[in-house]
């Protein structure tokens, strides 16, 4: 650290000019089609759970969906996290309560716009542990979500 203003904890250049400056990442995943075999949104299946955000090292994370497509699934649930908390970053939902042009980051999404400090965190993140998205209770036949993820590094690795 060359001075009191700019913290470069990966070696690489990579300079965050405060403590309060984030990354952003998007992970936009195709739609829910839960009806097909191991397609996002079918419980149990071989994309349950879906790695949103590849994890290195320790981060610092906010996290939130975006609907752009409503969900369908009788009585699907949905949650984000990571594996052994896979609730930990956005809590199980049921995946009907979450509409288009709503914002999820709790169990009773938004329409269209949120505080910063209404999403929940920042939630620090070890180990290299990947953020996951985990369907449950039944499939999520249809629908969009995609994810903005706000992050820094803990960590040099």
């Amino acid at each position: 650290m060359s001075n009191g203003f700019i913290l470069d904890l990966t070696g690489n250049g990579n300079v965050f000019q405060n403590i309060d400056s984030f990354g952003t990442a998007i992970s936009a995943p195709t739609a829910f089609a839960g009806g097909t075999a191991n397609s996002r949104g079918d419980d149990g299946g071989t994309s349950d759970p879906f790695t949103l955000f590849t994890v290195t090292g320790d981060v610092l994370v906010r996290i939130f969906g975006v609907c752009t497509t409503l969900l369908a699934g009788a009585t699907a649930t949905l949650e984000v996290g990571v594996t052994g908390n896979t609730a930990a970053l956005i809590a199980l939902t049921t995946a009907t309560e979450i509409d288009a042009n709503e914002l999820w980051n709790d169990t009773t999404p938004g329409v269209g716009t949120d505080t910063l400090a209404n999403i929940t965190g920042p939630h620090v993140i070890v180990n290299g542990l990947d953020i996951i998205e985990t369907v449950a209770t039944a499939d999520i036949t249809s629908g969009q979500i995609y994810y903005v993820c706000l992050w820094r590094p803990l960590s040099r690795d």
